[in-house]
C-alpha cells in the first residue's frame, strides 16, 4: 500500500501532519493497546514503516522518486515470545524496533537529480546592456571521489560487529521480544563492504569552485541565468542539479525599461511644440535627433527604432519611447510676456 495512504496523508503533507497522523494511529493500533490482536498488530508495523520513511528527509526523497520501495531485500520481524529477564537491551518505543531498517543505504536508493542552487550578481546598468563577465565561488556537493557516488567502500570479508555474525537482531519492548535480520550485513553475518569514510556514506561531499559565468548582453532586472550541471550532485549516481542566478539590475535615472523597450521624458520648449522642429534625445548610446512635428502637445510619445536593448536571444534591440513635456521658462521678460498675450488673442484665448 502507498505509504501516504496508510497514514491518510496527500503526498505534499509537511513533517508535522505526517508525526500527528503517526501518533494518532499508533494509539489506536498498538500492540499493547491491542493485546492478542494480530491484525492491530500488523497494521501497527505497517504505520511504523510508513512513519519512519516519510519522516526521514533522505528516504522521502528517495521514496518519492523512485518505484516506492527502500532497500532491495525483504526485512521480517518475529515476535520470539515473553523475556523475564534483564538479558536483552531494551527499545523505547515500538518504533526503534524498525528504524534503522529504514535508514540503512544498502544499494536500495535509486539515482535522482540533485538539487538546484542559487545565487545573485549585480550588475551595473550600461554591464547589462553589454553583456558581463563574472567571478563566482560555488559551495556545492559533489560525488565522492572516494567511493564514486556509491557511500560504500568494498573491504576483506569480516565478522559483522552488528550481531556478531549471527545475521540477526533481538530488540525487546517490555518482556516482549523481537528478532529482525540484521540490516548492516544483509542477515548474513559477513561484510564485504563499509560505509565511506570520506562521505559518511552519503556518497557525496563538499566542494568549493571558482566559476567564470558570462552575463549575455541584455539582460534585464531579475533575470534568470542556469548554468547547467554546476547544482548539487545526485544521489546514488544521479546527474546534477543546475545552478541558477538571480540579476539584479541598477535602475537608470534617465531611463525606465519594459521588456527590450526604454521609456524616457524630454522638455521641449513652447516654440518646439508649436512650430516643429528638431531637439537632441539621449539614449544608452549617446544622443540622438528626434523630429518633432508642429502641434505637438505635451505627453505625447515618440518611438525611436532599435535604440532599446537588446534581446539577450535573438539580439535584436528594443525601441526607446519619448514623452515630450513642454516647459515653460521659469522667468518671461515684457517682449516675451507681450508676444504671449498676442498669441493669444490671435488664436481666441483669453489673455
Amino acid at each position: 500500500m502507498d505509504l501516504y495512504d496508510l497514514l491518510g496523508l496527500a503526498r505534499g503533507a509537511t513533517l508535522i501532519e505526517i508525526k500527528r497522523s503517526y501518533k494518532r494511529l499508533a494509539r489506536k493500533y498498538h500492540p499493547d493497546i491491542n493485546p492478542g490482536d494480530h491484525a492491530a498488530e500488523a497494521r501497527f508495523k505497517e504505520i511504523t514503516h510508513a512513519y519512519e520513511t516519510l519522516s526521514n528527509p533522505e528516504l522521502r526523497v528517495r521514496y518519492d522518486t523512485g518505484d516506492g520501495t527502500i532497500g532491495t531485500g525483504v526485512v521480517t520481524f518475529e515476535f520470539e515470545g515473553f523475556d523475564f529477564s534483564a538479558a536483552t537491551s531494551e527499545a523505547t518505543t515500538f518504533g526503534d524496533l524498525f528504524a534503522e531498517v529504514f535508514t540503512r543505504r544498502a544499494g536500495g536508493a535509486q539515482p535522482a537529480r540533485g538539487a538546484d542552487l542559487h545565487a545573485e550578481i549585480s550588475l551595473t546598468f550600461d554591464e547589462s546592456l553589454r553583456g558581463a563577465q563574472r567571478q563566482l565561488t560555488v559551495t556545492r556537493q559533489e560525488t565522492c571521489r572516494a567511493c564514486e557516488g556509491t557511500g560504500v567502500l568494498k573491504i576483506a570479508e569480516a565478522r559483522c560487529h552488528r550481531c556478531q555474525g549471527s545475521g540477526t537482531i533481538r530488540s525487546r519492548r517490555g518482556s516482549m521480544v523481537f528478532s529482525k535480520s540484521c540490516e548492516t550485513c544483509g542477515g548474513t553475518g559477513r561484510l564485504v563492504q563499509t560505509a565511506c569514510g570520506a562521505c559518511s556514506g552519503l556518497g557525496v561531499e563538499i566542494r568549493t569552485e571558482g566559476l567564470s559565468v558570462r552575463i549575455p548582453a541584455g539582460v534585464g532586472d531579475q533575470s534568470r541565468i542556469r548554468v547547467p550541471g554546476k547544482g548539487n550532485a545526485g544521489p546514488a549516481g544521479g546527474r546534477a542539479g543546475d545552478l541558477l542566478l538571480t540579476v539584479r539590475v541598477e535602475p537608470h535615472e534617465g531611463f525606465r525599461r519594459e521588456g527590450d523597450d526604454f521609456y524616457s521624458i524630454v522638455a521641449i520648449g513652447v516654440h518646439e511644440a508649436a512650430l516643429g522642429g528638431r531637439v537632441d534625445v539621449p539614449t544608452p548610446e549617446g544622443a540622438a535627433t528626434l523630429r518633432v512635428p508642429a502641434g505637438t502637445q505635451s505627453g505625447q510619445r515618440f518611438r525611436l527604432r532599435g535604440k532599446g536593448a537588446p534581446s539577450p536571444r535573438s539580439g535584436e534591440r528594443g525601441d526607446l519611447v519619448v514623452e515630450v513635456r513642454i516647459a515653460l521658462p521659469k522667468v518671461l521678460d515684457e517682449r516675451s510676456k507681450e508676444l504671449l498675450r498676442e498669441f493669444g488673442r490671435i488664436n481666441g484665448e483669453r489673455s
